[in-house]
Formats: C-alpha cells, sequence, structure tokens
C-alpha cells in the first residue's frame, strides 16, 4: 500500500497530488483512523463520513488563510491529520495529546472551536461578514451535519445569512446525529436524498465528470437542481433563506467535490453544498453499528468488538428507574434532545413509546416543551447532559422555575467528562442552577440514591435538577421500591467531632477515604452525604459548626458559586466563625484526559486534601 499520508506535512502537499493518489491517500486516513481510534476510543463513525469532503476542502482551499469551521467539530479528526498532526495523532483524546474537537490553541488551522451542536453557520457569517469588512478576499467554509439543522441557532444564522458577500455552507447529510435524526428538517432532506430524478441525473454528471470534466458536469447537476426543486416543492428551503443551493452530490465522490468546490469558490454570494455521505464508511461494524460507532471507548480494529462493560452505568440505572416510575405512573414522560444513547432513554422508549420524546438537538425546545407538557399535569423528565443545559437557562429560569413547574432536569455527565475535555465537563451547573427560585438541586452518592432522588423530584411540587456523573458508579444495588428523601437533609455517614467533612455526589467516596487518612493520624472526623446543592441543610452545618475545629467540602464542580460557596454562605448567616477548606476545580476550563489523572493534577484526591488542611488542625492528643 502507498504511504502518501506520512508525506503530507501541510495542506500544501495536498495539491501535489492527482485524483487516483488522493483517492489512494483516502484508504489511507481510513485505515489509520481505524487503526488509532480503536487504541484511544473516540469518534470514529463521522470521520470515516467526511474523509473525500475533507480532502477536497483542503485541496481547493489553503488554510489558515481561508477557514474552515466545523459544526461540533467532532469529525475533524481528518482534518487534524492533514494540518501537520499526523504524527502526534495516536495521542488524540489522551493526556497531553491532541483534543477530541477542533481547539484555536491546537493549531493555526483550527480557526473556530466548538463541541456543542448548532455554532457552525453563526461563527462563519461573523467571519464572512468581518471579512468583507477589513477588505479581505479569503473563504469562510462552514462544514454543519444534517442534524445541526434541528439547532435554533442554525436557523437563526440563516436568517441573516443573506446579507453576507460570500460564504460557503456543506451540508453533511448522512441522517445521523448520535441516533438517527428525526422531525421535519430530517424528513425534508430524506425527500430531496431520495428524489429519483437526483438520483439519476448526479449519475449521469459523475459520467460525465469522467469522461469530458466539469462544465458538463456542472450543467448536469444544475438539472438536478431544477428537476428537484419541482419535485420538493416550489423553492428550496435554503434559497428562501437568500442561500444558492447545489445538490445534492455524492459526498465520497473526490472528482466531483473537487470540481464542485473549484465552482462554488468563485461565487460572489452564500452559497450551500448539500452533500450525502455515509457515516462510518469503509468500515464494516461502523456501517452495520452507526449509533455505537458515533463515539466510543477503545475496540478491536478487526472486529469493532468493545470490551463489555459488567456493571451499570448511572446513565442506565437513571433509564431503568425511570422505567419503573413510568410503569406506576401514567404522567410520567421522557424527553431527549437528540441524545436517547448518551442518556440511555433508548433503554426506556421500547417500554413507553407513546411517552418518548426525541426533539432533535434543541435543548431550548425540550426545556419548554417540557414546560408545556407540565401545565397539563404531566412529570416531564428532561434528561440533557449538564454541559448542554447550559444553552437552555433562559428557559429553566423564565419558563419553568418562575412557574414553578414540576419538570425533572436530568444532567448526565454531571461533573468531569473525562477524555472529552472542556466542552462537556459538566462543571458548572450548580453555580448556573443554585441562583434559581423554587428550583431544588441534588447529586448521588450512589446509583441507588439516584433512584431515590428521582421519586423524590416526582413526588416535589416544583423544578428539580438532578446532576449524576459519567459511567459507572460504586456499585450500589439498586431498590425496586425508591423512597422519598427530606428535601434539604443531609446523611450522616460517619460521626466525628474534630473535622466535619461534607461531600457532595460521586466525593463522597473521597471523602471516606479523607477521613480514613485523618483517622490514622489521630483525628475523629465526621462524614456527611450532603445529597443537596440547594437548599444546603443549614441545621446540619449548625451542629457540626459547634463540635468541630474544622469544615471540609468536596464536589465534583468549579469551585466558584459551587457546592462549597453554597454552604459559606449559609455559615456566614448562621455567623459561624469556623474555618473552611473547599475542595474542587479551580477557576480555569479543565483539559481533556483520565479523571483519575486531572484530579491528582488539580487536587481533587483525599491525600491533595490533607495537606491542604493539616496546617488548620491541632495537634492530637498525645503527639
Amino acid at each position: 500500500m502507498s504511504d502518501f499520508l506520512s508525506r503530507i506535512q501541510s495542506p500544501a502537499d495536498i495539491k501535489k497530488l492527482n485524483i487516483t493518489q488522493l483517492e489512494e491517500l483516502a484508504e489511507e486516513i481510513r485505515e489509520r483512523l481505524i487503526v488509532s481510534v480503536a487504541k484511544t476510543g473516540g469518534h470514529i463513525g463521522p470521520n470515516l463520513g467526511v474523509v473525500e469532503l475533507t480532502l477536497a476542502m483542503h485541496y481547493v482551499f489553503e488554510t489558515p488563510r481561508d477557514s474552515f469551521v466545523f459544526d461540533v467539530s467532532h469529525q475533524s479528526y481528518v482534518h487534524k491529520l492533514l494540518t501537520g498532526r499526523e504524527n502526534r495523532f495516536s495521542t488524540i483524546r489522551q493526556p497531553g495529546g491532541l483534543n477530541g474537537f477542533m481547539l484555536r490553541s491546537e493549531s493555526e488551522h483550527d480557526s473556530f472551536g466548538a463541541g456543542h451542536a448548532g455554532t457552525a453557520l453563526s461563527a462563519a457569517l461573523g467571519m464572512a461578514v468581518a471579512r468583507d469588512m477589513s477588505g479581505g478576499d479569503e473563504h469562510i467554509v462552514a462544514l454543519a451535519g444534517d442534524a445541526a439543522f434541528t439547532n435554533g441557532i442554525s436557523f437563526e444564522a440563516l436568517n441573516n445569512m443573506a446579507s453576507t458577500r460570500r460564504l460557503i455552507v456543506v451540508l453533511n447529510d448522512n441522517e445521523w446525529s448520535i441516533d438517527k435524526n428525526v422531525g421535519a428538517i430530517a424528513q425534508y432532506l430524506h425527500k430531496i436524498a431520495t428524489n429519483p430524478a437526483y438520483a439519476s441525473l448526479h449519475d449521469r454528471a459523475a459520467l460525465l465528470l469522467e469522461r469530458f470534466g466539469g462544465k458538463a458536469a456542472r450543467h448536469i447537476a444544475r438539472k438536478a437542481e431544477e428537476a428537484a426543486k419541482g419535485i420538493v416543492g416550489r423553492g428550496m428551503i435554503f434559497e428562501e433563506f437568500g442561500l444558492t443551493y447545489y445538490g445534492p452530490v455524492d459526498g465520497h465522490n473526490l472528482p466531483l467535490l473537487i470540481e464542485t468546490f473549484e465552482f462554488l469558490k468563485k461565487q460572489q454570494r452564500p452559497v450551500m453544498l448539500h452533500a450525502l455521505t455515509q457515516k462510518g464508511r469503509g468500515f464494516p461494524p461502523a456501517m452495520e453499528k452507526r449509533k455505537k460507532f458515533h463515539g466510543l471507548g477503545p475496540y478491536d480494529p478487526e472486529t469493532g468488538e468493545t470490551k463489555a462493560v459488567g456493571q451499570k452505568t448511572y446513565s442506565e440505572v437513571f433509564a431503568e428507574s425511570l422505567i419503573r416510575l413510568a410503569d406506576a405512573n401514567d404522567k410520567v414522560v421522557a424527553i431527549t434532545a437528540a441524545m436517547p444513547n448518551g442518556t440511555a432513554l433508548d433503554v426506556f422508549r421500547p417500554h413507553h413509546p407513546e411517552r418518548y420524546f426525541d426533539v432533535g438537538i434543541a435543548e431550548e425546545h425540550a426545556v419548554l416543551f417540557a414546560a408545556g407538557m407540565a401545565t397539563k399535569g404531566y412529570r416531564p423528565f428532561c434528561a440533557i447532559y449538564s454541559t448542554f443545559l447550559q444553552r437552555a437557562f433562559d428557559q429553566v429560569v423564565h419558563d419553568v422555575a418562575l412557574q414553578r413547574l414540576p419538570v425533572v432536569f436530568c444532567m448526565d455527565r454531571g461533573g468531569l467528562s473525562g477524555d472529552d475535555g472542556p466542552t462537556h465537563h459538566g462543571l458548572f451547573d450548580i453555580s448556573y442552577l443554585r441562583g434559581v427560585p423554587n428550583l431544588i438541586h441534588m447529586d448521588p452518592k450512589d446509583e441507588d440514591e439516584l433512584q431515590d432522588m428521582m421519586f423524590t423530584a416526582l413526588l416535589h411540587d416544583g423544578p428539580s435538577a438532578i446532576r449524576y456523573p459519567r459511567g459507572t458508579g460504586p456499585g450500589a444495588l439498586v431498590k425496586q421500591r425508591p423512597r422519598a428523601l427530606e428535601i434539604g437533609k443531609a446523611e450522616v455517614l460517619q460521626d466525628g467531632d474534630e473535622v466535619a467533612i461534607f461531600a457532595l455526589g460521586n466525593m463522597v467516596a473521597e471523602a471516606k477515604r479523607l477521613a480514613a487518612l485523618l483517622r490514622e493520624e489521630g483525628y475523629s472526623a465526621a462524614i456527611i452525604n450532603a445529597r443537596f446543592a440547594k437548599p444546603v441543610d443549614a441545621d446540619c452545618l449548625a451542629r457540626y459548626g459547634v463540635r468541630c475545629e474544622l469544615l471540609v467540602t468536596m464536589e465534583d464542580h468549579v469551585l466558584a458559586g459551587g457546592f462549597g460557596s453554597a454552604v459559606l454562605e449559609v455559615m456566614n448567616a448562621l455567623e459561624m466563625d469556623l474555618p473552611v477548606v473547599r475542595v474542587g476545580w479551580p477557576d480555569t476550563f479543565i483539559e481533556h484526559g483520565k479523571v483519575e489523572f486531572l484530579r491528582a493534577k488539580y487536587g481533587l484526591t483525599a491525600e491533595a486534601a490533607m495537606s491542604r488542611i493539616r496546617p488548620s488542625l491541632r495537634k492530637p492528643v498525645g503527639v
């Protein structure tokens, strides 16, 4: 097999290759992706689908002078391989290695960082307008998947797009986000893609391109566009927004893509290229299981098999608990924003399909939709990652909390999200939610307590939030009959009279380790499972504030505005004069890496906490 990839030190090297060599390079890239990501884990399916698209873009345009804006940017691995990072690609998503998304600080070729969907069109439009104002002539290309068009921000950008002079939007249509795309936009694009007139005319275009060159192919492509307009509707929706629409084209036909981009490069108006691609192309396991291979951990590059996980994740415990709640209460409904697999609601869906709602990548709409259902007596459980719920903050405040509606926000990935990095860490939800009136905020120490908190939220006459971490917990046995918790009351796990450790959520395990270290040095430590970030148990704080000489708070959240801050506020109100050591994440964006590595680096371990609190302790008796 040829070895073109190792010779690509920059995009300029791509332009030295002919079409045959580029197609060989595409296969090399696929092989490299499959083998490398098998070791590190990552978003393999989306990247296998954009190999030819990315190659064609780099062949025609010139980064970093021209700017590529990838929506979400989880499909930027090929871009990284072609922009001087091939020799570091084996470090992707590893501590100190390449990020799994676009990162401006990583390379001059990464013009805009991302990690959430729906951002590409607005950012690209901003770049294009800034270019025009500055008198530049560089090209701005936005690559967005079809799922991004279920996000309202994309349509807000489309509403303004006609105002710019030149902009290229590439619609990467593979009919999937993580799960199968849903809603009217997905159906609309499917109607275009499956139009028989399109299929016939574009086959002819590809044949003419191969035989005679681009002019004839472009003529046929334009005829295909006109045919679809007559069949699909009077004027494409994108043309109504001011973009000239081209496509759909075969997103794996390199010669056709290059010829098309050369044509679009010359246009002096906003244009959209609709490219049809196959998620997971070139790797049969990824083609057969597109949901699984959207993003996953290490796998066997030959078979695609992953290591079996014996223990259930928090997400799975959440879904199974919700099934039982829905079995007993016909007002319980489940809502997700295009994340049925990530939130495990795909486990819930077969049991209660009529009470399962996937609204697409539209977190704001999901929360408002839940609010509307709540006004009619339903009990919506809105499962959205902590990092994604940030996008719906106004709806949480204005539409749910202000009206005191009983919507339950189930925030998966609350805390560090490891390999996915700063765009996915759920480190801010306590800060942004605890100032909202009428809302209670819970964090379970284990899987069984998650079930109790869900039952508590179901019974609560108002909005609730439950945060729980990614992956597995301590393995606590889940009861079949959950119990309601007293709102705002902590749980004393171990009594003590010198140090009181108030720990929240998954930091309870670290609190137990800290108490053991204190005991080894002769100190008596109380371990308190705080349970509630809001309201904080003031009575428990007052009780231990009298007995102990030091108080420690521990949380998998930023310190700024987090649980420790809430404790300090309560202590101030109670006029408690007691030293407090807060353990949590610092005021910075935390990079990607293994959770254990990052906790050790930033001091979220029992050993680091012990070092910090030792100077505040009196020597134990007899020492």
